[in-house]
Parts: C-alpha cells; structure tokens; sequence
C-alpha cells in the first residue's frame, strides 16, 4: 500500500485506501484557501470540530465558521500532516498524528507545530469527515494563532501592535 509521510494535498495518493484520497483532498483544499473544496469534505449532519480556534463547534454551522475564518481572513495557513497512525474499517477511518507548517501575517512568518486527530465515516458510499481534533502546546503560539485567526479584517493591524511577537 502507498502511504504517503506526509500529506498536505499535492498529491493524489495513489495505491493508497479511499479514506486517504479524501483526506489529501481536505489538505489540497485547505492550503489552497478553497474554502467551498474544504466545505465538501465535511458531512453536514455529522461535523465536529475542536481545534485551536477555540471550543467545541458541534454542527456544520459552527464548523463552517471556524473554517471561513481560517480560510478567508487575514492569515494565510499552510500544514502538511505527518507522524500519523491510521486506522481503517468498513465504515470508518479515524488517523492521529502532527500537523508542521507556518501562519504568514502581515509580513510576519510563525511557525506552527498542530497534535492533530481526523475521523472520516463511509455514508452511502462517499468517505466525509465528521470530526477534527487540533492542539498547539505552545502556550505563546496558541495565543498568535488564536488572535489572528479571530480577528477582522478591520482590527488586524490594531492587534498586530498589542501582541509578542514569537
């Protein structure tokens, strides 16, 4: 089987199980900006979401929030995932490791270094995600990241001034 060591969407995955194409497919859009790619990867009825962005977003509604907001704002994110176990049954495919890459804001590039956790369920055939875990252990980076995803367009250079740089 080809799995890959990392995944960040430039490739396909190819010999690898339906559940990795769907995830590759996540990352691609995710690194991209293709917030509307991204979107349909998840399963409307069955999101959950619990990652540095802060709280628990427990429908499609809340997650696709956390997303647009990642996606559309100001800081531009890249991960790639990687250090990961997998597993696999019929109906489902949950994968568990670390996520390495950076957030690029106003000139500024942060290192990020994401535990991350995925699960996908097989639904009438197609492989959706249903649920992502996320934690950044540095206290300093958490609040960065944090701060500069949840912020407007509007009051982003006032934030830039008021936080450490790292």
């Amino acid at each position: 089987m080809n799995i890959p060591e990392h995944i960040n969407g430039d490739d396909l995955l190819t010999g690898a199980p339906e559940p990795f194409q769907a995830l590759a497919c996540f990352y691609a859009a995710f690194n991209r900006r293709d917030y509307q790619q991204a979107a349909d990867n998840w399963h409307r009825d069955h999101a959950l979401m619990s990652n540095p962005i802060g709280g628990m977003r427990r429908s499609w509604c809340e997650v696709h929030d956390g997303y647009q907001r990642i996606m559309t704002g100001p800081a531009v994110v890249y991960v790639e995932f990687y250090d990961y176990t997998w597993h696999l049954s019929d109906d489902m495919f949950y994968i568990a490791g670390r996520e390495r890459g950076s957030m690029q804001i106003d000139g500024e590039k942060l290192p990020l270094h994401i535990r991350t956790s995925r699960i996908y369920r097989r639904i009438d055939g197609h492989w959706w995600q249903v649920h992502h875990h996320g934690s950044i252990d540095d206290a300093a980076l958490l609040a960065r990241y944090q701060h500069a995803i949840m912020a407007s367009t509007t009051d982003h250079a006032a934030l830039k001034t008021k936080t450490t740089r790292l």
